[in-house]
This record gives C-alpha cells, structure tokens and sequence, in this order.
C-alpha cells in the first residue's frame, strides 16, 4: 500500500525557527510511525536564514531570497504528488500570497494552514527595518480565506481566523514531554536562578522588572539567567547571559529555578501561545506569567503557577518563590503535570492526527 505524503511548506529551514519544531516537526515522526510519507520544503535555506537576520551583505540576501523563489516555483510541479499540503505562516518570505493562490486557485489543491502568533500585524527586528513592507502582512487574511482548513493555536487567532473561513480548529502548540523536554529542575540548588528565554525582539517585555530584579538584588543572593540570541541592555552583578543553542537548550533551562514570562497586553501579545511558560512547566519549573491571551488557560494561579499582572504582584510573587522551597516544588509539579495532560504531543496528537483525516 503507498503511503499517503504530506507536503509540509514553511518558511524556515528544519530544526531552526521554534513556530516550526513546535507546531508541527516535532510531529513527523510520529506521523511516519501512522504510515504517512512526511516532507518538508522550506522557503529559505540554511545559508540564506543565517544571512537574512545579520547586518548588511544585501546582495547575498537578495540571491538566497532570489532561489528561493525559484524552487517554489519547481515545488508548484511537485504538488500533485501531495496527498496533503500543510503550509505554515506563509509559502513565501516576503511578498504577496502568489504561491497560496496558484495551490488554491490554479492546482485546486487543498491547503491547510497553520499559524501560531498574530503575523496579520507588523512584526520586525531593527535589522531589517527599511524592507518590513516586503512581508506583505495583508497577505495572512488571504492565505486563511483560501485555505480548505485552518490549524489556530489559541482562541485569539481562531476567533480572527473565522472571519475569514469557518473550518478553524484550535490546536496548542505542543512540547514533546517524551523525547525532548525530559528531566526535572531542581528545588534546593545552591542558589537559586531567576530565568528568562526568548529572542531579542522579545527582550522588551523585561524592562518593566527591572526596578523589581534591582530591589530583589539587595534582599536575596540569587542569579539573574537571561538565554536569549543576543545580549540584553541592561547589566546586574547577578546577571548571567547564556547564547541559546539547540544543542544546550534543555540542560540551560533545567537551571532555572523559578521561570518568568512577562508581557504587555497588546494585540500581539494576545496573539501568543504562552511558549516560553510551557517550555518551564514542562520542566518542573514554578513560572510566572503576565495574565494575557493564553496565559490565563495554561496557569490557574497559586495551583499549577503564578499570575502576575502588577509591579507589586510580579515582587510579591518572587519574593514569594525565592524564599518558599516547598512553594517551587509544589508549582512546578503541578504545573508539569499541566503540560503532559493538556500540552504535550502527547496529548494533542489524536487531534493533530485528525488534520490529515
């Protein structure tokens, strides 16, 4: 019996852009074990995403993004082999949705699309600043109207994505609890770490603890664990700034101790799925998060974390973690078991399964 191929189309190449390994490749191989025939095509390359995101070397750029173009173009020839074709974000880097409405319009294929943040708005690093425009952001509203289904990783993005098409079904992103996100952090380490992970882009949503980390410094002997790709703007004694890397990513992380999430309530930030504060959980690590979008489905406060929404309640409640050991270990563990129940592949793989039905 020929088994049934999925054409996963993304942005980004294997293994590199979290959206992608936590919304749908760290499925593959549990799809491959279900007898489909898994592919990915990503738009850029290794070369041209590592180039894309630094400073200056335009020409480069615009080659990587020039023959990326073309072998979406050759993909388009490749199509009627897909039994399914799951595009995530976007077909193209930049640009109008050209590819989504020759899948849709001229093959007929039916697509089904994914989306895990609010990338109907405009969403971009300093570094590319002046070339924003090319991502053409109006083009979501069209890539979710053509789409057969939608994949939607929060209430937020179902609601919006139901203006446009009505097949819209609610998947979490999802931590694999069995083969990555494995171990246990630890409740009475020798100093306590205060961590944080994300990219600089997100780095902003520090700022508002900054006055907090500097009255905590001054009461409690504690570390300050920033893991992010870029070092943060601000400097403490107890500051410690750790490159992420894949390789080391889940060993980092088991060093934190207490994990935090703040953000502003912002359309974006109710656009979020609450990612940095599974990847704790799913560790044991007690968190605390701001009360906005998701955040307030994955934590029910003082049970299986902390939600915290003022100045006063973000120090009262580290202030609460770092002098209550049994506290920490009570959060964290439930909070786990939250993640293995609710948001783990595990958990969610009958439904993700159902996609492709």
């Amino acid at each position: 019996m020929n088994k049934k191929r999925i054409f996963f189309i993304a942005p980004y190449p294997h293994n590199s852009a979290p959206s992608q390994r936590f919304r749908f490749e760290q499925y593959f191989s549990y799809l491959e074990k279900e007898g489909y025939d898994v592919r990915l095509f990503p738009f850029l390359d290794q070369k041209t995403w590592k180039t894309l995101y630094n400073q200056g070397k335009v020409s480069s750029k615009m080659i990587g993004v020039l023959k990326s173009f073309i072998n979406r173009l050759f993909l388009l020839f490749s199509l009627h082999k897909a039994d399914f074709v799951f595009i995530h974000r976007e077909a193209s880097h930049i640009g109008p949705p050209v590819f989504e409405w020759l899948i849709a319009k001229v093959l007929r294929k039916k697509y089904i699309y994914d989306f895990d943040d609010a990338i109907w708005l405009p969403n971009y690093s300093e570094t590319n600043a002046r070339f924003h425009r090319l991502k053409a952001y109006w083009k979501v509203n069209y890539c979710m109207k053509w789409a057969h289904q939608i994949s939607a990783g929060n209430q937020f993005l179902a609601d919006y994505a139901c203006q446009f098409n009505p097949n819209v079904f609610i998947i979490p992103t999802t931590i694999d609890t069995e083969n990555y996100h494995t171990g246990n952090t630890n409740y009475h380490p020798e100093k306590l770490v205060i961590g944080w992970t994300g990219t600089h882009t997100t780095m902003r949503y520090l700022d508002e603890l900054i006055p907090i980390f500097e009255y905590l410094n001054s009461k409690y002997d504690y570390t300050i664990q920033i893991i992010s790709n870029e070092k943060p703007h601000f400097n403490f004694p107890n500051l410690e700034f750790i490159p992420w890397k894949k390789e080391t990513e889940i060993s980092d992380l088991l060093n934190f101790s207490i994990g935090i999430m703040p953000l502003v309530e912002d359309q974006w930030s109710l656009g979020k799925c609450g990612f940095k504060g599974l990847q704790y959980m799913s560790l044991g690590i007690p968190t605390v998060m701001s009360p906005v979008g998701v955040n307030t489905d994955i934590v029910e406060d003082r049970k299986n974390g902390l939600i915290a929404s003022t100045a006063p309640e973000w120090k009262n409640g580290l202030e609460l973690l770092l002098s209550d050991a049994e506290l920490r270990m009570k959060l964290g563990k439930n909070g786990k078991q939250t993640i293995e129940s609710r948001y783990s592949v595990h958990s969610q793989r009958l439904a993700y399964l159902s996609l492709f039905s």
